[in-house]
């Protein structure tokens, strides 16, 4: 039991948050911030991946797949509703870059408040009809939409159908900063300048009105319906903001690859984003950051075993969850402290 608690590395970095104060968390978080941000630097070690470039590998898949992950940690871990389309949103965002940055001549920043407008309005047409069903039901139509946004842009002429689209411009320099795509550090510090500010907005909400409904949904929809909590409110919020971040992550990736084409938007990435939630704990932020760090990361540093390396990258996963069937972090007693704190306001 005490080796066990010695290793509980939710707890002690809760208890270690718990205990400190004002000046000593802006401390940590300032440390923390700093040596993420260095992670670019370590690619020469054992970090690095056989074949592709470190720091291309942690933007995309590992970056973009934190990001991601977060968005639908809203819909899955906060609000107990399973998404299996959420790469549409991801897909929306991504084609809104890759169509206003080819036609209109607009930079990446100017057309991301497109693409999360774009992502949020799919997600508002969607979750409208299809909020009032639950569980597996949920999970079909979602699967459904997902599905068909694919087929839509495969079938089009405005995206290029299966050639995909081409020539898509980077983003534009910060200051001296160049963005550059043999040395792809300046996109790993943007996504993670997103990333913090997702995670500020979840734990900004988690202990507001939205966040204490939320769980409320999870717990059980209907006593939060008899409660007086308008549900269905509350859920579209969820989704909408969950489709914002897919479609901010879109626009980013678009941006950064300089082409796509459908095959990028297939079901693969919904599930695999859906199990770093499952992976590192649902509904907590830092377990989906570190699910979603493994999985974005594993298969690239072991591809030299070839094709053999899903097999060997699955059975980890298998073994993983039948020893931690609750994700590698669990959601934290802090973050149930903080919702009953914000309760009794």
């Amino acid at each position: 039991m005490k080796i066990r608690n010695y290793w509980n590395l939710r707890d002690f970095g809760a208890n270690l948050w718990e205990k400190s104060n004002r000046i000593q968390r802006v401390v940590i978080a300032l440390i923390a911030i700093f040596l993420v941000a260095l992670l670019p630097f370590a690619g020469n070690g054992i970090l690095a991946t056989p074949i592709s470039a470190y720091d291309a590998v942690l933007v995309y898949p590992v970056a973009i797949f934190i990001l991601m992950a977060l968005g639908l940690n809203i819909v899955v871990g906060k609000s107990g509703m399973l998404d299996l389309g959420y790469v549409a949103f991801f897909a929306i965002g991504a084609y809104t870059m890759a169509l206003m940055g080819t036609l209109t001549g607009l930079n990446t920043w100017e057309i991301m408040p497109f693409g999360i407008a774009f992502a949020m309005i799919a997600g508002v047409l969607l979750g409208l009809p299809t909020l009032r069903v639950r569980g597996d039901y949920l999970a079909i139509v979602t699967l459904g939409f997902g599905e068909i946004v694919r087929l839509v842009v495969l079938n089009s002429t405005w995206s290029k159908g299966p050639n995909g689209i081409a020539n898509i411009p980077m983003p534009p320099n910060i200051g001296p900063l160049e963005f550059d795509l043999f040395n792809q550090k300046l996109f790993f510090w943007v996504v993670l300048i997103m990333i913090l500010l997702t995670i500020w907005m979840i734990r900004r909400l988690s202990v507001r009105r939205p966040g204490r409904a939320w769980e409320a949904i999870r717990q059980d929809e209907d006593a939060a319906e008899l409660m007086g909590i308008p549900t269905l409110k509350y859920k579209i919020w969820s989704f909408t903001l969950g489709a914002a971040i897919g479609g901010a992550a879109g626009v980013l990736y678009a941006s950064k690859n300089l082409y796509i084409a459908p095959e990028m938007f297939t079901l693969n990435v919904s599930v695999l984003i859906l199990a770093c939630v499952v992976l590192g704990g649902i509904g907590n932020i830092w377990g989906v950051v570190v699910g979603a760090t493994i999985i974005g990361y594993l298969p690239e540093r072991i591809r030299f075993i070839s094709d053999a390396r899903l097999l060997v990258f699955g059975i980890v996963l298998v073994v993983v969850m039948n020893f931690r069937p609750d994700g590698l972090l669990p959601r934290k007693k802090r973050e149930k402290a903080i919702v009953k704190k914000g309760v009794n306001k």
